[in-house]
């Protein structure tokens, strides 16, 4: 039995590796030929290669859960299609153990996910956002279109590179006042950071009068700001690229300046919740192979994997904007699909048993 165990877990991992591999490649090629067309503005081939290569652990991360599912239906597939499971099931192997089996492989691709999605991809995502910024001319440009704005009270902020090591590039300050009309605004090209507040440099400022503007220009400025490079290393990606630990911090920021943090609060539950939805998925991968799908060609099997798990996914890229329209809480969002699939899943083991 545990021969059986063994050949069911390589065939199935196999296939989810395989999978993977060309996801990843496709991806990977046409990620790299997007990143040439900015090549015009001074971004070198050697550098959009190596911001390729940093978002690699993103990446995969990001086709983990389909990797698992599709390469469940893919491997059990193709040993429903040579009778193999039909041998095995005769040999008295009870369903719920080729389950298990099946899932092991699953598992192990949770783990790596959870290890990646919360120690390597947002560092390796932090570095390659900030390297590009930074030579695309991060510090030549007001408030170019490859950075990031932020507000803090009354000023609102807009960074053109945020660097992992605590240097800024692009700072671009807009001061209101309670009226909201605009007191000033500054640019500095660099600001490094002095253990509790930010040292701008080349610094120009504009202040408005009622009746004048005045512009002075300083080459070093203190900046007091409840901003902190850890603050600002989770600011410069994208919510769903963060760890767990940096949306949770970042959400908590937002919160005590009085901003909404949805965004980032919903990221959250969808990474916290990841591994429960790529065990529901591969369930619902192996009911297929059990249920309806027990017979087709592996054409149809691929067709009908990638279908639902679009479907899935659309799920959750609907509700989750939803959330933070109507305002319902973002774990219902992130969950809602999840249970739908498993009971789906269920059902379907249930009817094959």
């Amino acid at each position: 039995m545990h021969k059986i165990d063994g050949y069911i877990m390589r065939t199935v991992g196999g296939a989810m590796l395989l999978v993977m591999l060309v996801v990843l490649s496709l991806d990977v090629i046409f990620a790299f030929i997007g990143e040439l067309e900015d090549t015009e503005r001074g971004y070198q081939t050697l550098q959009a290669l190596w911001y390729v290569a940093l978002t690699l652990p993103r990446r995969i991360y990001d086709y983990l859960p389909l990797g698992a599912f599709m390469g469940c239906l893919v491997g059990l597939g193709t040993m429903a299609s040579s009778s193999e499971l039909t041998v095995i099931r005769a040999a008295g192997v009870s369903l719920r153990r080729i389950v298990w089996s099946a899932m092991k492989p699953a598992l192990i691709v949770v783990l790596l996910g959870v290890g990646i999605g919360e120690y390597v991809a947002p560092v390796t995502e932090r570095i390659a956002q900030s390297e590009k910024a930074v030579a695309l001319g991060a510090g030549r440009n007001v408030a170019s279109a490859q950075g990031v704005w932020h507000r803090e009270g009354n000023t609102f902020m807009h960074l053109n590179a945020v660097q992992p090591n605590g240097v800024l590039h692009g700072i671009s300050l807009f001061r209101f006042d309670d009226e909201r009309q605009l007191q000033s605004a500054s640019f500095a090209r660099r600001a490094i950071y002095q253990g509790d507040y930010w040292l701008l440099q080349n610094v120009t400022t504009t202040r408005i009068g009622e009746e004048r503007t005045e512009r002075e220009t300083s080459s070093q400025l203190r900046w007091e700001t409840g901003l902190s490079p850890d603050v600002l290393s989770v600011l410069i990606v994208k919510p769903e690229n963060l760890s767990m630990s940096g949306l949770y911090t970042y959400a908590t920021y937002l919160g005590e300046q009085g901003l909404s943090a949805s965004r980032y609060w919903l990221a959250f539950w969808k990474k916290a919740l990841m591994p429960l939805g790529t065990a529901v998925m591969v369930l619902v991968a192996i009911s297929f192979v059990f249920g309806p799908l027990r017979s087709v060609t592996m054409g149809f099997r691929v067709f009908t994997g990638l279908l639902v798990g679009l479907l899935f996914k659309y799920m959750q890229d609907l509700l989750g904007p939803m959330s933070m329209v109507y305002g319902f809480n973002p774990v219902l969002a992130v969950l809602a699909p999840i249970v739908i699939n498993g009971l789906v899943g269920a059902a379907l083991m249930r009817r094959a048993g």
